[in-house]
């Protein structure tokens, strides 16, 4: 909806025109006449649709009380979405919040969506109305009080959904990542299974003699066998390469440059194959060679499968430990099981900047036995904020320890730590230091209300440059 820059036009009311719009707005209409002269100074305001009753961020507060018509007020978020919040209609009043808690500057903007007459007094009214009226006082603080337990439900759902947002999308690539290695290693293995039938086909069509195949059953088994040494780094497995191409070729091997990164790769020397050498003519060499590198790929690409598979499964089972913990009723949460969880969730974030997890986890820690909820949401708040906080390459340390009858765990950053002008700022909602769009600032303010509200516990932090640590204690027998 477009709007307007005009604020309405606006006249002070006369007592004889307050006194019968009085009777029109539930708020006043018990009022007696001489309570109406509280309200100082009323502006009656005239209200176009589309326009601007109040700005965010620039118009000063002021209680309204809307005669008829209708005003919607909406929040512009810090990534520029423009978030709903209420629909005022005839006899609705609105503006006490900013009032209430003290703000100099209204935080939402308010646009009539019909023409709107409604009647506006600034904050020394209202609070003379507030001081002599008990009545609408309660009026007052009671759909103040609705309106701040909807704000903050919203608020709670809109960041869990941002949690399940940035949760869904590490997850899938979490899955993705093992999925394609799966998909890849089955085309390879798909390739090397028909080298080895298409190879097998001509050796019976040209039977082995005994050497021959004494060769070929050693080989084998020296595939199969574990413990064969690996290259410990990549000059070494440079020069092994070269070193076996050569050779490969001065014994006639024609595609030596591919047969070679296999057999290095898998701990293969020019010793381990002079039995071929021997027990193959040239003619036949090449494929007792080509035999031993489809046989060395398929087993690589069956251990590569087996170990993509073993990581979905990791993630399944880590999910489902992420999502049981917000099951009702008491029940039981090993600490290390929920953090572990949810690094393995978060876990592209860590590798995308080369971070190193570093886990210190104290043995023989209780068990919680409790009916609260959301403690995994409580560890993603803090490791996203620690990966945020981290440079490129550095350590996040999660530990944790028992004391005095507290399980306490303990997460930090290398990073340049919070300034000491936002301290006592970073659990109010919606403060943040993160740029626009990037962070909401709830998460540090839901992850308190968990601990304190959920378990009865505490959150607290220390910080200077290259360390923050935020600490979370929760007692063993949490309500």
């Amino acid at each position: 909806m477009e709007v307007t820059a005009t604020q309405g036009n606006a006249k002070t009311v006369t007592p004889e025109e307050l006194r019968l719009l009085a009777r029109r707005i539930p708020l006043l209409a018990t009022l007696k006449e001489e309570d109406l002269s509280c309200l100082g100074r009323v502006e009656l305001v005239d209200a176009a649709p589309g326009a601007v009753l109040s700005r965010q961020g620039e118009t000063a507060p002021a209680f309204c009380m809307l005669v008829e018509g209708a005003v919607q007020a909406t929040r512009t978020e810090g990534n520029g979405i423009e978030t709903p919040l209420a629909v005022f209609r005839d006899g609705d009043h609105f503006g006490e919040a900013p009032l209430l808690l003290g703000m100099q500057v209204s935080g939402v903007q308010c646009v009539a969506t019909a023409p709107a007459l409604l009647l506006r007094v600034d904050a020394e009214g209202f609070w003379r109305l507030m001081a002599t009226c008990p009545t609408v006082r309660h009026g007052v603080v009671s759909r103040a009080a609705q309106r701040i337990h909807a704000f903050q439900a919203n608020t709670l759902h809109q960041e869990k959904l941002i949690s399940l947002g940035t949760l869904a999308a590490g997850l899938m690539h979490e899955l993705n990542n093992p999925g394609a290695a799966a998909r890849r290693s089955a085309a390879q293995l798909r390739e090397n299974l028909g080298r080895l039938q298409e190879i097998s086909m001509r050796f019976c069509i040209s039977p082995l003699t005994q050497e021959q195949r004494l060769c070929l059953h050693d080989m084998q088994e020296e595939v199969f066998a574990p413990g064969r040494p690996k290259p410990v780094s990549s000059m070494e497995e440079a020069d092994a390469e070269e070193e076996l191409v050569s050779w490969l070729e001065s014994i006639g091997v024609d595609n030596a440059w591919k047969l070679a990164p296999t057999l290095v790769l898998a701990g293969w020397r020019r010793q381990d194959i002079l039995c071929a050498q021997q027990a193959f003519p040239p003619d036949t060499l090449q494929d007792a060679l080509n035999w031993l590198a489809a046989l060395i790929s398929a087993t690589q690409q069956l251990g590569t499968i087996e170990e993509s598979l073993s990581r979905l499964t990791e993630l399944v089972i880590a999910v489902k430990k992420y999502a049981y913990e917000d099951k009702g009723g008491e029940h039981i949460i090993d600490i290390h099981d929920s953090i572990q969880s949810t690094l393995i969730i978060l876990g592209h974030k860590f590798r995308h900047k080369q971070l190193i997890v570093e886990r210190d986890f104290a043995s023989g820690l209780p068990p919680l036995k409790t009916c609260g909820t959301g403690l995994s949401q409580v560890w993603t708040n803090l490791l996203d904020n620690a990966a945020d906080a981290a440079p490129q390459g550095s350590c996040i340390r999660v530990r944790t320890w028992a004391e005095d009858g507290q399980v306490c765990v303990g997460i930090s950053d290398e990073g340049p730590g919070i300034a000491l002008e936002n301290r006592d700022k970073i659990f109010q909602p919606f403060y943040t230091t993160k740029p626009a769009g990037v962070g909401t600032g709830l998460g540090l303010d839901i992850a308190r209300r968990i601990v304190n509200g959920q378990f009865r516990g505490t959150i607290s932090f220390s910080s200077e440059p290259g360390r923050t640590e935020f600490i979370v204690s929760l007692p063993r027998g949490s309500a």
